[in-house]
C-alpha cells in the first residue's frame, strides 16, 4: 500500500486502499496487560527485573514511568527493559503520576500505592479524565484506603495507609477492578477474598506468582495473604492477542488469506477472541505452543473458510472480548449472517464511547446497522464505500476501520490516525506489509 500521512491539526491522516489478499508472517508488540503488570511488580519489588519484548504502546511506558517517579530504577533498551524494584516501599513523588491514556495504569497502580504512607495524586490527558474511577475506590476504601476523586474521575489523590483484608465481589466484569484489589491485597493485613461472577482475563494471577506471592483460587473465589515479598524475575512477554485481532480480522476478509502469527498470547482467558474468529469462519492451526511464567505462547496459522457467517456475541462473552468488538463489529457488514454484539455497555465508557464512534463510521462507509444502549446489530451482506473516518482519538477505532477499509470499493481516510501508537506503533507499517495490492 501506498499511505499517505499528513499533518492537520495536530493530527495525523493515514490513507487505507482496498487489498486484493492478506498474506505473511507477523510478530505483534509484547501484551500490553502483561507488560503493564510486569512493569508494576517489578516495580515494587527486590531486585532488578529483566524483560524482554515488553509493549511497544505508549500506555506501559505511562506505567514505567510512575514507577520511576516512585523510586524505581528503569533502564530501556529497545523491547528489553530492565526494573530495579524499590523492594517493598515506594518513595513518595516529588510531582504527580501521570498515567497518560492508561485505564491500566491508574486503575492497578491505585491498589499497590494504597498501603505505602504519604500523597499520590494521579493525572492523566483528557480522555483519561472521563473514564469511571469509583469502581476501584469503593473497595480500597473498605480495605482503609482514603482515595479523593473528582465526580468519580481522575484526577485522583490516595492517601496511604495501612490497610486491612476484605471479602469482595467484583459488581461488574474488570480485570482492572480484579487488579487492584488483589495488589492491595498483597500488601494488606489478612487474606482478601475476591469473587468474580464473570472470570476476566487472569494475567495478575500469573504474575503474581511469577514474583513469587502464594494466591488460591476456590471456583469463584481468590485469595492472597498480605504481607508477601516479591522477588525480581526474567521473563520474556508474549504477543498482544488484542493486537492481533486486527490482523486475525483482515485474513477473514479474503477467501485466499495466509496469516502466520509469531509467539502470540495463547492465555485461555483471552482466547474467546480465536473462539469467534473460527465461528466467522476462519481456519487455525496452531504451529507451536509452550509456556512461561504461567502464560501461554504459540504460534498460529489463520487462514479463511468458503465464506464468513456472522456472529451473536453476548454475556459473559462481550466481557471477554472487550477490546477486540470493535473490530469484529467493522467487519460485520462484509459477514453473510451479520454480527450483533449485546451486554457491551462498558464500551461506551472506554477511550472514547466506542459503540457511538463504530456506529458513525459504520454509517459514514454505506453500512446499515441498528445501534443500541449495551451494543449494535449489523446485518451481513453489504459493500462498504471509503470514507472520512473519525478515529476519536482512540487507538482501537483508528485500527478498527483501517481493517474495515481492505474491503472497502475505494480508499479510506482515518484521521486522528497517531492514535495507534496508544498500543500499536507499528500498526499501519504492518498493516502495510500484509495487504497485498
Amino acid at each position: 500500500m501506498s499511505s499517505t500521512i499528513a499533518q492537520h491539526s495536530a493530527s495525523t491522516t493515514q490513507i487505507v486502499r482496498p487489498a486484493r489478499s492478506f498474506q505473511g508472517s507477523v510478530t505483534v508488540p509484547g501484551d500490553k496487560s502483561i507488560s503493564h503488570r510486569y512493569g508494576m511488580l517489578a516495580g515494587l519489588a527486590e531486585g532488578t527485573t529483566k524483560l524482554s519484548n515488553f509493549s511497544t504502546g505508549a500506555d506501559p511506558h505511562s506505567t514505567l514511568g510512575c514507577m520511576e517517579a516512585l523510586g524505581a530504577k528503569v533502564v530501556k533498551n529497545g523491547t528489553s527493559i530492565e526494573v530495579t524494584g524499590v523492594a517493598g516501599a515506594f518513595q513518595q513523588p516529588t510531582g504527580k503520576l501521570d498515567c497518560g491514556n492508561s485505564g491500566s495504569t491508574m486503575r492497578m497502580l491505585a491498589g499497590l500505592i494504597a498501603s505505602h504512607p504519604g500523597t499520590f495524586t494521579m493525572i492523566g490527558d483528557h480522555s483519561l479524565t472521563m473514564r469511571p474511577m469509583e469502581r476501584i475506590r469503593k473497595p480500597l476504601s473498605a480495605m482503609g484506603a482514603r482515595i479523593d476523586l473528582v465526580d468519580g474521575h481522575a484526577p485522583m489523590t490516595i492517601h496511604g495507609g495501612p490497610l486491612k483484608a476484605i471479602d469482595f465481589e467484583t459488581p461488574i466484569p474488570s480485570a482492572q477492578v480484579k487488579t487492584a484489589v488483589l495488589f492491595a491485597g498483597l500488601q494488606a493485613e489478612g487474606t482478601t477474598s475476591l469473587s468474580e461472577a464473570v472470570r476476566t482475563r487472569d494475567h495478575s494471577e500469573h504474575a503474581l506468582k511469577a514474583f513469587g506471592a502464594t494466591l488460591s483460587r476456590n471456583g469463584e473465589k481468590l485469595s492472597i495473604a498480605g504481607g508477601q515479598k516479591l522477588k525480581a524475575i526474567e521473563a520474556t512477554v508474549p504477543g498482544d492477542i488484542s493486537s492481533a485481532a486486527f490482523f486475525l480480522c483482515s485474513a477473514l476478509l479474503f477467501p485466499d488469506s495466509n496469516l502466520v502469527l509469531d509467539s502470540l498470547g495463547l492465555n485461555p482467558t483471552r482466547a474467546a477472541l480465536l473462539d469467534v474468529i473460527t465461528a466467522l469462519g476462519g481456519k487455525i492451526k496452531v504451529l507451536m505452543v509452550e509456556e512461561h511464567h504461567g502464560e501461554t505462547i504459540g504460534t498460529i496459522q489463520v487462514n479463511r473458510a468458503e465464506e464468513l457467517k456472522g456472529a451473536e456475541i453476548s454475556g459473559a462473552l462481550s466481557a471477554q472480548l472487550i477490546d477486540e468488538l470493535p473490530v469484529i463489529a467493522a467487519i460485520a457488514p462484509y459477514t453473510r449472517d451479520g454480527v450483533t454484539i449485546r451486554d457491551a455497555k462498558e464500551l461506551r465508557v472506554k477511550e472514547s464511547d466506542r459503540i457511538a464512534l463504530v456506529a458513525k463510521n459504520l454509517k459514514a462507509m454505506g453500512a446499515e446497522f441498528t445501534e443500541f444502549e449495551d451494543g449494535l446489530a449489523i446485518p451481513g451482506g453489504q459493500q462498504l464505500h471509503g470514507a472520512e473516518i473519525d478515529s476519536g482519538s482512540d487507538h482501537r477505532i483508528a485500527m478498527a476501520f483501517a481493517v474495515a477499509a481492505l474491503k472497502a470499493s475505494s480508499e479510506n481516510v482515518i484521521h486522528g490516525a497517531e492514535a495507534a501508537a496508544i498500543s500499536f506503533p507499528e500498526f499501519f507499517q504492518f498493516l502495510n506489509e500484509l495487504a497485498k495490492r
